[in-house]
């Protein structure tokens, strides 16, 4: 199983064979509400509720606020009422005063003492701007007051600005007295207004009685001034005009009307500090006095002294100057208080709506955050297992030899009881559906595997059969051109031996050719060139000295034969194939150049990421058998193999690596010997050669592996050229006398044949040198009699045919041994602690 090319186009996450395509996301459209991320959807269901609240909250806060702010500069308002009654005050004493001077004036004409009365009045207009100038610190932070007090209080400060510019009449009595104190009337009745100018509202009924209530006594201390003017007035004048009793009676019941609407609206307790002070002794002299003044029976009104009614009427005045600022106080707490208490309200509903909301949007974003954090974790889950895990499960499963592994399935990583813990489960639960699909297939491939090992095991056995019986015709016939039919049906024999050991690759088994001492890279390419078809193009222009360690050598054989077949069969039959090998560094490079058809640039980028990570066997690989036998030959040695173009054709590079490549093994102890090859009589053998067919031009000293021999008869008939022949080490015993590679067995003449005890081995070993660490390197049967002792001569006994029935039963046992290898072949070999050494130390 394995994840093609993706089809869309899109990245890949991670890489390797493990990497999995994640499709792109499509283009979003904000107008589908299922394409929203899964964050804007929760904000949307946030937001939507929350600017509701918002709005409502809003309205509410600022209704609130709006409730709050009109208090507090209520309060304010009525704070500096103390400032404005302090003023009328003044007023009123410098009016009353002026009031009199004037009567006084008017009364002596130009003998009066206008110095006198311009000191006496200067006391009181220097309290009034006083006054004046404690009300305007005070009003200061009133500047952003509602409209209405604003117009009332500049109202107010005009007037008394026409107070100060009236001041300069006074003493030329230049003016009218009625004009003159008409001024102080009007300056009084705008501070009167304004101090009856703050409002708390239709909500709060009880500040606005508490405003109703000083406004009218402040207004029933005006009326009490103004009779106190008209009598003191009268007192300096030492007469009534015509007009003061009607002004004092209009007076009189004004300040009767004011009293009462005052006891109407106060308090108990403000009406019992009014009685209290109405029986004060100077508030009862002032009364007395003013009683005398009033016409009775027809009696004209007295005069009151001037100095004993001011002085008792200043002492009813300063009364209810008293009075007034108790009443005032009790105004202005009673409005800070309820301002306060609005302030707290305002704040507590405030803060209770950011609570809310904070709490809201906490509760949202720790809900969100947990959808969120779980939508992550399983979408990282799911890659996790789709790029790491399963290809993980895949590879272990596909590698494996032994008996099938115990596959662990990860828990989901979301473990809440919700439907996103349940998907988790749905993920968990197809992975393990994947896993087990995976473990079956893997159960069916190795079924598979063991099939092609047996088909392929059977296939070599025939094959094998065939190779003894072709040799055996090829030493027993002299025709030529039958030998040359001859030699035709050996190479196609061989050709079929490597697809046996294709299919071998194919179901992941190692090749049963094996040698065990380094063969030189030389060699294994005339071994690969001997297993082609047409072998007699391969050239080999340069070979490096390079030795392939010996258990690499079958599968390296097979490997460049592939490679080899492919150069030959994909290019011109009259061209040549050039191979060459160099050293790469401490590795080996292996070029192998044709000048064939070639392959497109995208053929190559597929044959080369083939070649660099190896397919699962399918039916693709079936189709394309050499270049999935090379790639998983390749990775199984760590070869790098690449495919390039060239100015005709195509170059392959073979990187082997270091570890493949030995030193040359340590020479044979008997002088190297001419190739020899058995011809069939038993101790006679023929040299294998090559003789040029008559009229065909030479190629000389050519290192040409496997070519075709010439079919004229003659005393040293030549045999087809095999890979275990050009692997066979030079000088060792001829292979008619028998050895590990022979297909014959043991030659006649061998101890073994022979029936003689194997002779001591020599008292000095021979050994292939030291390793790194220090050891001796074994050479392998170098202590035998038959390798040590080649030269000693022997003597002929006598060979005793054996008995048939004992030569059948050895070969039945020797079939039910194979077959019962064969079937223990899929089981799992257990390695020593280590690992396997091979020759030369290596590990």
């Amino acid at each position: 199983m394995g994840a093609g090319p993706d089809p869309t186009g899109g990245g890949q996450i991670g890489g390797g064979r493990s990497s999995v395509g994640v499709a792109p996301h499509r283009r979003r459209s904000p107008l589908r509400l299922r394409d929203w991320r899964m964050r804007t959807k929760l904000a949307t269901v946030l937001v939507i509720p929350s600017v509701a609240f918002l709005v409502l909250a809003g309205v509410q806060t600022t209704t609130l606020v709006g409730r709050t702010t009109a208090l507090s500069d209520f309060a304010q308002q009525v704070g500096i009422g103390r400032e404005i009654s302090a003023l009328v005050d003044g007023l009123q004493q410098e009016r009353d005063r002026t009031a009199g001077e004037l009567a006084e004036l008017r009364r002596d004409g130009l003998s009066s003492d206008r110095a006198a009365s311009a000191l006496a009045l200067r006391p009181f207009q220097d309290a009034t701007d006083a006054a004046a100038g404690e009300l305007r610190r005070a009003a200061a932070p009133l500047a952003d007051a509602d409209a209405s007090w604003r117009v009332s209080y500049g109202k107010a400060l005009e007037a008394y600005d026409q107070v100060r510019y009236i001041r300069a009449a006074i003493l030329p009595a230049v003016l009218n007295p009625e004009t003159i104190l008409s001024n102080y009337h009007r300056a009084v009745d705008a501070l009167l207004g304004l101090l009856a100018e703050p409002s708390p509202g239709e909500e709060q009924p009880e500040l606005t009685d508490a405003v109703l209530r000083y406004v009218q006594l402040a207004r029933v201390k005006e009326l009490s001034s103004r009779v106190r003017a008209q009598l003191y007035a009268a007192a300096r004048a030492g007469r009534y005009d015509i007009d003061d009793q009607i002004t004092l009676t209009d007076l009189r019941t004004q300040q009767l009307a004011a009293l009462g609407a005052f006891r109407v609206a106060a308090t108990t307790g403000q009406i019992q500090l009014y009685d209290r002070a109405s029986v004060d002794p100077g508030f009862v002299e002032a009364t007395r006095l003013e009683e005398k003044s009033l016409a009775s029976g027809g009696a004209r009104p007295a005069v009151l002294p001037a100095e004993q009614w001011w002085d008792a009427s200043a002492h009813r005045q300063e009364l209810l100057r008293q009075l007034e600022t108790r009443v005032l106080d009790d105004a202005a707490t009673r409005a800070d208080e309820v301002s306060g208490e609005q302030l707290r309200a305002t704040l507590a509903v405030v803060s209770g709506i950011l609570v809310v909301l904070g709490l809201a949007v906490l509760l949202a974003l720790l809900i969100g955050r947990s959808i969120a954090n779980s939508i992550r974790l399983l979408r990282g889950q799911a890659l996790q297992i789709a790029q790491v895990e399963l290809p993980h499960a895949l590879d272990r499963l596909r590698s494996v030899q032994g008996n099938l592994p115990t596959i662990e399935v990860t828990p989901p990583v979301v473990t809440s009881l919700d439907e996103l813990g349940e998907l988790a489960e749905a993920f968990v639960a197809v992975h393990r559906s994947a896993v087990s699909v995976a473990v079956e297939q893997a159960e069916t491939r190795r079924s598979v595997n063991a099939m092609f090992v047996n088909l392929a095991r059977r296939s070599q056995v025939l094959v094998e059969r065939q190779l003894e019986l072709l040799d055996d015709l090829e030493r027993e016939e002299t025709d030529p051109d039958q030998l040359e039919n001859l030699f035709k049906l050996d190479h196609l024999a061989a050709r079929m031996r490597r697809n046996d050991e294709s299919l071998l690759v194919l179901a992941g088994t190692e090749s049963t050719r094996r040698w065990n001492r380094p063969v030189g890279l030389g060699a294994v390419l005339l071994a690969a060139s001997a297993e082609i078809e047409q072998y007699q193009r391969v050239r080999h222009d340069s070979v490096a000295d390079v030795h392939v360690i010996g258990h690499a050598v079958g599968e390296m054989v097979h490997l460049l034969a592939e490679l080899l077949e492919n150069a030959t069969v994909f290019s011109r039959p009259d061209t040549l194939v050039r191979v060459s090998v160099r050293r790469e560094g401490a590795g080996a490079l292996v070029e192998i150049i044709d000048q064939g058809i070639g392959m497109s640039r995208a053929a190559l980028e597929r044959a080369n990421a083939v070649l660099a990570a190896p397919p699962a066997a399918d039916v693709a690989a079936s189709e394309r058998m050499g270049l999935f036998v090379v790639s998983h030959l390749a990775a199984r040695h760590g070869v790098r193999v690449r495919l390039s173009a060239a100015d005709e054709g195509l170059v392959a590079r073979i990187l082997v690596p270091p570890v493949l490549l030995s030193p040359a093994p340590m020479p044979e102890l008997d002088p190297p010997a001419t190739r020899m090859i058995t011809t069939g009589g038993a101790g006679t053998t023929r040299r294998r050669r090559t003789v040029p067919r008559a009229g065909r031009a030479q190629h000389g000293d050519l290192p040409v592996a496997g070519r075709r021999p010439d079919p004229t008869p003659s005393s040293a008939r030549p045999v087809p050229l095999r890979a275990e022949d050009v692997l066979a080490p030079a000088g060792s015993p001829d292979p008619a006398g028998g050895g590990w590679w022979s297909r014959q067995g043991p030659a006649p003449a061998s101890p073994a044949s022979t029936g003689h005890v194997t002779p001591e081995p020599p008292v000095t070993p021979v050994i292939g040198g030291t390793s790194a660490r220090g050891l001796p390197v074994r050479v392998p049967m170098a202590q035998l009699s038959a390798v040590t002792e080649p030269a000693r001569p022997t003597v002929p006994v006598a060979r005793e045919d054996p008995d048939p029935e004992a030569v059948g039963g050895m070969l039945s046992r020797l079939y039910s041994g194979v077959r019962r290898a064969e079937a223990e072949e899929n089981s799992g070999m257990t390695l020593p602690q280590g690992g396997v050494h091979s020759e030369g130390g290596r590990q």
